[in-house]
Protein backbone atom coordinates (compact mmCIF):
# COMPACT_ATOMS: atom_id res chain seq x y z
CA UNK A 1 0.00 0.00 0.00
CA UNK A 2 0.96 3.33 -0.85
CA UNK A 3 1.62 6.16 1.30
CA UNK A 4 -0.99 8.72 1.66
CA UNK A 5 -2.52 11.65 3.64
CA UNK A 6 -6.30 11.37 3.97
CA UNK A 7 -8.35 14.06 4.78
CA UNK A 8 -12.07 14.80 3.77
CA UNK A 9 -13.37 18.01 5.21
CA UNK A 10 -17.14 17.90 4.26
CA UNK A 11 -19.75 17.39 6.95
CA UNK A 12 -22.54 15.15 6.11
CA UNK A 13 -25.77 15.85 7.45
CA UNK A 14 -27.63 12.15 6.69
CA UNK A 15 -31.34 11.01 6.71
CA UNK A 16 -35.00 12.26 7.36
CA UNK A 17 -34.81 15.86 7.99
CA UNK A 18 -31.26 16.37 7.34
CA UNK A 19 -31.84 19.85 6.50
CA UNK A 20 -33.79 21.17 9.46
CA UNK A 21 -30.64 19.86 11.58
CA UNK A 22 -27.99 21.36 9.26
CA UNK A 23 -29.29 24.35 7.70
CA UNK A 24 -30.00 26.25 11.41
CA UNK A 25 -26.55 25.63 12.72
CA UNK A 26 -24.53 25.93 9.55
CA UNK A 27 -26.15 28.75 8.26
CA UNK A 28 -25.56 30.84 11.97
CA UNK A 29 -21.62 30.29 10.59
CA UNK A 30 -22.44 32.06 7.60
CA UNK A 31 -22.51 35.91 6.05
CA UNK A 32 -25.31 37.80 5.42
CA UNK A 33 -25.87 37.01 1.76
CA UNK A 34 -26.32 33.83 0.38
CA UNK A 35 -26.44 32.33 -3.02
CA UNK A 36 -28.82 29.77 -3.99
CA UNK A 37 -27.82 27.93 -6.90
CA UNK A 38 -29.62 25.18 -8.87
CA UNK A 39 -30.70 23.86 -12.29
CA UNK A 40 -33.86 24.03 -14.04
CA UNK A 41 -37.42 23.86 -12.04
CA UNK A 42 -37.41 20.57 -10.03
CA UNK A 43 -36.30 21.69 -6.96
CA UNK A 44 -39.07 24.66 -7.26
CA UNK A 45 -41.80 21.49 -7.85
CA UNK A 46 -40.63 19.06 -5.89
CA UNK A 47 -40.73 21.91 -3.07
CA UNK A 48 -36.97 21.70 -2.03
CA UNK A 49 -36.64 25.41 -3.21
CA UNK A 50 -39.43 26.75 -0.65
CA UNK A 51 -38.18 24.72 1.87
CA UNK A 52 -34.30 25.49 1.43
CA UNK A 53 -35.21 29.58 1.27
CA UNK A 54 -37.73 28.84 4.17
CA UNK A 55 -34.60 28.20 6.28
CA UNK A 56 -32.40 31.26 4.54
CA UNK A 57 -34.78 33.22 5.64
CA UNK A 58 -35.64 32.03 9.18
CA UNK A 59 -31.78 32.78 9.61
CA UNK A 60 -32.21 36.50 8.51
CA UNK A 61 -30.27 35.74 5.28
CA UNK A 62 -30.46 37.55 2.14
CA UNK A 63 -31.36 35.34 -0.84
CA UNK A 64 -29.18 35.49 -4.08
CA UNK A 65 -31.05 34.00 -6.82
CA UNK A 66 -28.75 32.00 -9.14
CA UNK A 67 -30.74 29.29 -11.73
CA UNK A 68 -30.09 28.07 -14.72
CA UNK A 69 -27.42 25.39 -14.23
CA UNK A 70 -26.86 22.97 -17.00
CA UNK A 71 -25.73 19.02 -16.67
CA UNK A 72 -22.20 19.02 -17.73
CA UNK A 73 -21.64 22.76 -16.62
CA UNK A 74 -20.16 25.20 -18.71
CA UNK A 75 -17.39 27.47 -17.93
CA UNK A 76 -19.57 30.39 -18.74
CA UNK A 77 -22.20 29.67 -16.69
CA UNK A 78 -19.01 29.57 -13.77
CA UNK A 79 -18.10 32.87 -15.47
CA UNK A 80 -21.73 34.43 -14.94
CA UNK A 81 -22.20 32.79 -10.89
CA UNK A 82 -19.02 34.39 -9.99
CA UNK A 83 -20.08 37.46 -11.58
CA UNK A 84 -23.43 37.36 -10.05
CA UNK A 85 -21.47 36.90 -6.51
CA UNK A 86 -19.09 39.73 -6.57
CA UNK A 87 -22.05 41.86 -8.03
CA UNK A 88 -24.10 41.15 -5.00
CA UNK A 89 -21.47 40.88 -2.67
CA UNK A 90 -22.26 37.02 -1.92
CA UNK A 91 -20.48 35.35 1.57
CA UNK A 92 -21.76 32.07 1.08
CA UNK A 93 -23.13 29.81 -2.07
CA UNK A 94 -25.77 27.00 -1.70
CA UNK A 95 -25.81 24.47 -4.05
CA UNK A 96 -28.78 22.51 -4.35
CA UNK A 97 -29.08 20.03 -6.88
CA UNK A 98 -27.25 17.16 -8.33
CA UNK A 99 -23.07 16.47 -9.32
CA UNK A 100 -23.54 19.52 -11.72
CA UNK A 101 -24.70 21.75 -9.66
CA UNK A 102 -22.30 21.54 -6.83
CA UNK A 103 -19.41 21.06 -9.44
CA UNK A 104 -20.54 24.45 -11.28
CA UNK A 105 -20.31 26.30 -7.49
CA UNK A 106 -17.18 24.87 -6.49
CA UNK A 107 -15.31 26.53 -9.28
CA UNK A 108 -17.82 29.71 -8.95
CA UNK A 109 -16.83 29.83 -5.48
CA UNK A 110 -12.93 30.48 -6.38
CA UNK A 111 -13.54 32.54 -9.18
CA UNK A 112 -15.61 34.77 -7.11
CA UNK A 113 -12.50 35.85 -5.33
CA UNK A 114 -10.37 36.23 -7.93
CA UNK A 115 -9.70 38.31 -10.76
CA UNK A 116 -7.26 35.93 -12.64
CA UNK A 117 -8.78 33.56 -14.50
CA UNK A 118 -9.19 30.27 -13.22
CA UNK A 119 -9.37 28.05 -16.34
CA UNK A 120 -5.74 30.36 -17.51
CA UNK A 121 -4.38 29.46 -13.71
CA UNK A 122 -4.81 25.52 -13.84
CA UNK A 123 -4.14 24.52 -17.04
CA UNK A 124 -1.85 27.39 -18.58
CA UNK A 125 0.06 29.01 -15.35
CA UNK A 126 -0.43 25.22 -13.34
CA UNK A 127 -1.42 27.91 -10.07
CA UNK A 128 -4.08 26.43 -7.91
CA UNK A 129 -6.95 28.33 -6.30
CA UNK A 130 -6.22 28.65 -2.54
CA UNK A 131 -9.07 31.38 -0.89
CA UNK A 132 -12.66 30.92 -1.66
CA UNK A 133 -16.18 31.73 -1.16
CA UNK A 134 -17.22 28.95 1.41
CA UNK A 135 -19.98 26.66 0.48
CA UNK A 136 -22.20 23.78 0.95
CA UNK A 137 -24.57 21.34 -0.69
CA UNK A 138 -27.77 20.33 -0.31
CA UNK A 139 -28.10 16.89 -2.65
CA UNK A 140 -31.62 16.57 -4.42
CA UNK A 141 -29.85 13.72 -7.70
CA UNK A 142 -27.35 11.40 -6.14
CA UNK A 143 -24.67 9.02 -8.48
CA UNK A 144 -21.09 10.86 -8.64
CA UNK A 145 -20.68 12.13 -4.80
CA UNK A 146 -19.90 15.17 -6.25
CA UNK A 147 -20.54 17.20 -2.78
CA UNK A 148 -17.14 15.08 -0.75
CA UNK A 149 -14.44 16.46 -3.02
CA UNK A 150 -13.54 19.78 -4.46
CA UNK A 151 -13.01 18.37 -8.26
CA UNK A 152 -15.36 19.93 -10.60
CA UNK A 153 -15.94 18.38 -14.48
CA UNK A 154 -16.72 21.95 -16.62
CA UNK A 155 -16.85 22.28 -20.31
CA UNK A 156 -15.44 24.98 -21.80
CA UNK A 157 -17.21 25.63 -24.91
CA UNK A 158 -14.54 28.74 -26.02
CA UNK A 159 -11.73 26.49 -25.90
CA UNK A 160 -13.60 23.26 -26.88
CA UNK A 161 -12.46 21.20 -23.67
CA UNK A 162 -13.99 19.40 -21.00
CA UNK A 163 -11.98 18.67 -18.16
CA UNK A 164 -11.58 18.58 -14.05
CA UNK A 165 -11.17 21.65 -12.64
CA UNK A 166 -10.33 22.35 -8.64
CA UNK A 167 -12.47 24.53 -6.40
CA UNK A 168 -13.89 24.54 -3.23
CA UNK A 169 -14.81 21.59 -0.89
CA UNK A 170 -18.13 21.99 0.07
CA UNK A 171 -17.97 22.64 4.00
CA UNK A 172 -21.06 20.59 4.43
CA UNK A 173 -23.77 18.78 2.82
CA UNK A 174 -27.20 17.35 3.26
CA UNK A 175 -28.42 14.53 2.50
CA UNK A 176 -31.96 13.85 2.94
CA UNK A 177 -33.38 10.53 1.01
CA UNK A 178 -36.97 12.70 0.95
CA UNK A 179 -35.57 15.24 -1.67
CA UNK A 180 -34.74 12.47 -3.89
CA UNK A 181 -38.27 10.71 -3.76
CA UNK A 182 -39.82 12.86 -6.62
CA UNK A 183 -36.66 11.96 -8.91
CA UNK A 184 -38.35 10.11 -11.70
CA UNK A 185 -37.58 6.30 -12.11
CA UNK A 186 -35.36 7.16 -15.28
CA UNK A 187 -33.14 9.47 -13.10
CA UNK A 188 -32.74 7.71 -10.13
CA UNK A 189 -31.42 4.33 -11.58
CA UNK A 190 -29.66 6.45 -14.40
CA UNK A 191 -27.58 8.02 -11.11
CA UNK A 192 -27.37 4.63 -9.60
CA UNK A 193 -25.53 3.60 -12.62
CA UNK A 194 -22.98 6.31 -12.11
CA UNK A 195 -22.15 4.96 -9.26
CA UNK A 196 -21.66 1.66 -10.55
CA UNK A 197 -19.62 2.86 -13.36
CA UNK A 198 -17.27 5.19 -11.15
CA UNK A 199 -17.21 2.21 -9.22
CA UNK A 200 -16.22 -0.09 -11.82
CA UNK A 201 -13.39 3.05 -12.94
CA UNK A 202 -11.04 2.76 -9.30
CA UNK A 203 -11.93 -1.25 -9.28
CA UNK A 204 -10.54 -2.06 -13.16
CA UNK A 205 -7.83 0.52 -12.83
CA UNK A 206 -4.56 0.40 -11.13
CA UNK A 207 -2.62 -1.12 -9.64
CA UNK A 208 -3.87 -4.27 -10.24
CA UNK A 209 -3.40 -6.45 -7.28
CA UNK A 210 -5.91 -6.64 -4.70
CA UNK A 211 -6.61 -3.70 -2.86
CA UNK A 212 -8.63 -2.56 0.06
CA UNK A 213 -9.78 0.21 -2.27
CA UNK A 214 -10.62 -3.02 -4.57
CA UNK A 215 -12.71 -4.58 -2.22
CA UNK A 216 -14.87 -1.25 -0.96
CA UNK A 217 -15.58 -1.21 -4.34
CA UNK A 218 -16.49 -4.59 -4.82
CA UNK A 219 -18.95 -3.99 -1.71
CA UNK A 220 -20.49 -0.79 -3.66
CA UNK A 221 -21.37 -2.34 -6.75
CA UNK A 222 -22.87 -5.48 -5.10
CA UNK A 223 -25.11 -2.67 -2.96
CA UNK A 224 -25.83 -0.90 -5.83
CA UNK A 225 -27.25 -3.48 -8.02
CA UNK A 226 -29.11 -5.72 -5.23
CA UNK A 227 -31.24 -1.97 -4.27
CA UNK A 228 -31.35 -1.08 -8.58
CA UNK A 229 -33.15 -3.96 -8.70
CA UNK A 230 -35.14 -3.16 -5.71
CA UNK A 231 -36.34 0.47 -7.08
CA UNK A 232 -37.34 -1.09 -10.46
CA UNK A 233 -40.03 -3.43 -8.51
CA UNK A 234 -40.75 -0.61 -6.48
CA UNK A 235 -39.81 2.59 -7.39
CA UNK A 236 -40.91 3.92 -4.23
CA UNK A 237 -38.81 2.12 -1.90
CA UNK A 238 -37.32 4.39 0.53
CA UNK A 239 -35.09 2.36 1.97
CA UNK A 240 -33.68 1.14 -1.40
CA UNK A 241 -33.58 4.77 -2.47
CA UNK A 242 -31.81 5.60 0.76
CA UNK A 243 -28.84 2.86 0.24
CA UNK A 244 -28.08 4.35 -3.13
CA UNK A 245 -27.91 8.15 -1.60
CA UNK A 246 -25.46 7.06 0.90
CA UNK A 247 -23.27 4.89 -1.70
CA UNK A 248 -21.77 7.70 -4.12
CA UNK A 249 -20.34 9.95 -1.01
CA UNK A 250 -19.32 6.33 1.23
CA UNK A 251 -17.55 5.36 -2.17
CA UNK A 252 -15.92 9.20 -2.23
CA UNK A 253 -14.71 8.81 1.31
CA UNK A 254 -13.47 5.46 1.64
CA UNK A 255 -11.61 4.73 -1.89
Amino acid sequence: MKDFIYSYPTKVYFGDKAAAKALPAELAKAGKTVMIAYGGGSVKRSGVYDEICGYLKEAGKEIVDFSGIMPNPTYKKVQEGAALAKEKGVDFILAVGGGSVIDCCKIIAAQAVTEDDIWTMEFKEHIYPTEFLPMGAVVTASGTGAEMNNGAVITNEETMEKAGVLGAHASFAVLDPEHMMSLPAKQVISGAFDTLSHSMETYLGSPREVTLSDEIAEAVMRNVIRNTRLIVKDIHNKEARTELMWLPPWRKTAS
